[in-house]
């Protein structure tokens, strides 16, 4: 028997795909490596993943048959490939699964044909070299392999194990399946699926045929399906061996390409000792460099910190072939050589994922050496199949950043072991002891219930910097403070699940609001979103529709209009801190700040209030920026490597060993704003609109507060004012530009007309008018003038009484002046007497009938006021009793 001859892997998969093509299969693409509709899973790791929902009916598409060749990763959670990867022929944590798939339009007969006809037609494979399986029990499967490929009963094997019979979960379509191997030759060991030698590397599994056929309930077929459909899967890397000829995934084109790379830059033998190290590398290259094409970055958490783990991996391969400067971002251009025509989103985010690599490798280093120095201190006594105590692993965990499976990968060249239990139990103490300090740090009692469920569950992988939508397992649900397995309608629930788009409220970003729906018509509306402990994301709900159960796949969306006008205004705000330090000083620093969707609020510190000039000239920098458009860009580094950068940190802020970078705008000087923030931004100043300075006021001692709106509350804003402007115009019988002229003509009309009331209320006081001045009373020979006017002003009193005491020549003169109930009095007393009368004892006296108390001035002018203005002709009268009583009395 010969071998296949040779086809390079992008010809098999372009082959495979054209093939269904032909046969009336939809051509669909590779889904993104993050899933968009299977919450529990954290990678698509099969082909059909992309396709769940319409296998169980959930979402149907304008085609009943398609074929793909899905991006995939088992290197997190239950699917986890990543110990055995590089020390193995076919173990990958990225792999590509070629499929073809009928949503109820054929079923085993036409699946089985299409198998057999492209490998050993289109292909050439030799049909001697093939075996399949069926499910013991599956007789259609048995007889169809029999009449369409000819195979003798002895190479179609019954397999009793649930490794021939696929199931979704315990609910929904299941069925039997049937397994291509490829016999790789009798001078590899090995036996036949099924035989006590299956585990050997002779017969290899190329290629899975599912049979949904099935309806399971609680792990119980209980049906048939109406619509029987088929999925199928071939790892394109091992048909990729057998096709050219090879027994090892490594040895294929791909793999050859991607290994000649790192060998020719760390300038070690692709083959020697170190083959595995390059296996590594290779592998990882291309899960690394696809998964931040999809969106991930590495991360201490969720699916940041898989892809972390396995960039760690690959670059302490890449110390051990001897590189002295960080390898990996050197190798994304052979990886984008090999796979980019068939995946262009490579082709897009190379220079990001070059990036990535490099400074994730650059702070890596800075720990490596130290890690490994205390690892092979902690070994130098070691016996050949000894065990590394736990504690020194987390020690180097926790310390160093070195996973624990990056550990274990370390010491198996040395045939050591790792301790896990003593790893576990050192982790579970450093949770107890982070615990206890919580709870003595004076932190809110109702808290504690959320403790509890990070402890429990971890924390929440937030999605919302890329998605608005997502797909999420409920973990836990609280009501009325305490934990309940269901929510019902018209329950207040808080809602927490495994990954969220929602923004949990932080920084001084409001949370976000949306929906939460699922199954059975589940219905329940997000109000607002919290971040208690700064890692569990809490979604506060009202069921509107249907229940809500722990466990329940839900999806989550949330609100646009309501997070685009977020974005919007936190945006702006990073603008507006930026335009304030640029007019008023590098003194201003943030103190506070509100991101809400109506409007944005910005504390900083500045002693003296803005002025108009500053306003305006503040606006006009941000909109400047706002009218260029320029990207706003993300990175994630460690808040010295920001700081250095010139990053901003933001007030109340609590940062940790990573931060979000964010970087807008562009003037003479170069990047316009940067600062560290957790926030969600707009991806272009565009989408700001337009930025309008509502407010600026004092909040505490040295502390300014400037209040803005943007976008359409900008807008909405100003048009209100223009429309304001245009009725005062209209009331003044003028356009909206003469209104100022006419306002200022307005006002000194009315100061001039001020003027000639308060000299006619004087006038009047001192009894002028038609009737002309009132006489003088001769009060025990002292002359005196005494008026009561209401409704004239206290501002005019003493110019009044001036004028009476010229007119008297000499005498006591007094004026009371009633307004809005209130009365004021001023009393005045000619320079011949005041060695007799003191105006202000007589002040006094007339203060006292109106109800008040004391009154100041000089001997000869004083002035008062009391509540009770009805009494004014009891304040004259207390007045004229003092001047009819011995001047020494009064």
């Amino acid at each position: 028997m010969t071998s296949p001859s040779f086809t390079s892997t992008n010809d098999i998969r372009r082959g495979f795909l054209d093939y269904f093509g032909r046969h009336g299969h939809q051509i669909v693409p590779s889904a993104p490596l993050v899933p968009q509709n299977d919450p529990t899973l954290m990678f698509v790791n099969a082909g059909m993943v992309p396709f769940k929902n319409v296998f169980t009916g959930l979402e149907t598409r304008s085609y009943d048959k398609a074929t793909s060749s899905q991006k995939s990763v088992r290197a997190g959670g239950k699917h986890n490939d990543l110990d055995n990867v590089g020390y193995t022929a076919r173990h990958h944590t990225f792999f590509e699964m070629l499929g073809n798939f009928s949503f109820g339009d054929y079923f085993k007969e036409q699946a089985i044909t299409h198998a057999w006809t492209l490998l050993t037609k289109e292909w050439g494979i030799p049909a001697d070299r093939l075996t399949a399986t069926v499910y013991h029990t599956d007789d259609e499967a048995f007889d169809l392999w029999r009449k369409i490929a000819g195979l003798p009963e002895e190479r179609i094997i019954r397999i009793p194990t649930k490794d021939n019979f696929w199931v979704m979960g315990e609910n929904g379509p299941c069925g039997p399946c049937s397994e291509i191997f490829y016999d790789h030759g009798d001078h590899i060991p090995g036996g036949p699926p099924g035989s006590p030698d299956e585990d050997g590397d002779r017969f290899v599994e190329i290629w899975n045929l599912v049979f949904m056929q099935y309806e399971q309930e609680a792990n119980e077929i209980v049906a048939e399906l109406p619509k029987k459909s088929i999925d199928t899967g071939m790892g394109l890397e091992r048909i990729a061996a057998v096709m050219q000829g090879v027994h090892d995934n490594y040895d294929t084109d791909t793999f050859k390409a991607l290994i000649a790379a790192s060998s020719a830059l760390t300038h070690s033998d692709p083959a020697g000792d170190m083959k595995a190290s390059h296996r590594v590398i290779a592998d990882h290259l291309r899960s690394s460099g696809f998964l931040v094409a999809d969106g991930v970055l590495p991360a201490n958490e969720g699916r940041g910190y898989v892809l972390r783990r396995i960039m760690r991996r690959a670059m302490r391969h890449a110390h051990l072939l001897g590189a002295k400067e960080p390898l990996m971002h050197r190798l994304v251009p052979a990886l984008v050589a090999e796979m980019g025509a068939a995946y262009p989103e490579l082709i897009r985010a190379q220079p990001l994922i070059e990036a990535t690599l490099q400074q994730e490798e650059t702070r890596f280093r800075q720990t490596l050496d130290r890690g490994l120095k205390l690892l092979d201190e902690a070994t130098a006594g070691l016996a050949p199949g000894g065990t590394l105590s736990g504690e020194t692993a987390f020690r180097l965990y926790d310390t160093y950043g070195f996973p624990y499976d990056l550990t274990e990968d370390a010491l198996r060249a040395q045939g050591l072991a790792v301790d896990r239990a003593g790893f576990d139990a050192a982790m579970a103490e450093q949770k107890r002891a982070a615990r206890a300090a919580w709870k003595g740090s004076g932190a809110k009692a109702s808290d504690d219930i959320w403790f509890d469920i990070a402890e429990q569950h971890g924390s929440t992988e937030f999605t919302g910097y890329a998605n608005d939508v997502g797909e999420a397992e409920v973990l836990a649900l609280v009501k009325n403070g305490e934990r309940v397995d269901v929510a019902r309608v018209g329950d207040a629930v808080s809602v927490v699940v495994n990954q969220t788009p929602f923004y949990g409220e932080s920084g001084g970003q409001v949370g976000d609001a949306g929906t939460i729906s699922g199954d059975g018509g589940l219905r329940a509306i997000v109000t607002d979103t919290t971040k208690p402990l700064g890692r569990v994301w809490v979604h506060h709900a009202e069921v509107q529709a249907g229940e809500i159960k722990v466990g329940d796949p839900v999806r989550l969306a949330i609100d646009l209009g309501r997070r685009a006008q977020i974005r919007a205004n936190h945006s702006a705000t990073h603008l507006l801190h930026e335009a304030l330090r640029q007019r008023l000083g590098k003194h201003v620093a943030q103190k506070g700040s509100l991101v809400a969707p109506d409007r944005l609020r910005f504390d900083f510190s500045q002693p003296v209030a803005m002025t108009p000039g500053d306003i305006a000239e503040v606006e006009e920098k941000v909109n400047a920026q706002v009218r260029r458009n320029g990207p706003v860009v993300t990175r994630l580094m460690t808040p010295d490597e920001a700081i250095a950068e010139g990053a901003m940190a933001l007030f109340g802020e609590k940062y940790g060993d990573e931060v979000r970078v964010v970087s807008m705008g562009e003037d003479e000087d170069g990047t316009y704003s940067l600062e560290l923030c957790g926030g969600t931004h707009v991806g272009a100043l565009g989408e700001i609109g337009l930025f309008k300075v509502v407010g600026e006021g004092a909040v505490a001692s040295g502390v300014r507060r400037v209040e803005a709106l943007t976008g359409e509350a900008a807008r909405a804003y100003l048009s209100h004012r223009d429309e304001v402007l245009r009725e005062a115009a209209g009331a003044l019988r003028s356009t909206p530009d003469e209104v100022p002229g006419r306002i200022a003509t307005l006002l000194d009309e009315r100061r001039r007309l001020e003027r000639e009331l308060a000299e006619a209320k004087k006038a009047l006081a001192m009894g002028g008018g038609a009737g002309g001045p009132a006489g003088p009373e001769d009060i025990g020979g002292v002359a005196f003038i005494g008026q009561l006017l209401d409704g004239f002003d206290a501002k005019g009193l003493r110019g009044a009484v001036d004028d009476a005491k010229q007119r008297l020549g000499s005498g006591v003169a007094a004026v009371v002046a009633v307004n809005d109930g209130r009365a004021s009095v001023a009393v005045g007393v000619t320079a011949d007497l005041t060695g007799r009368f003191n105006a202000v004892d007589l002040l006094r006296r007339a203060v006292t009938a109106l109800g008040g108390q004391g009154g100041g001035g000089r001997p000869d002018m004083a002035q008062g006021g009391g509540p009770d203005g009805a009494k004014g002709d009891a304040a004259l009268a207390a007045i004229r009793e003092a001047l009819a009583m011995e001047p020494s009395a009064a």
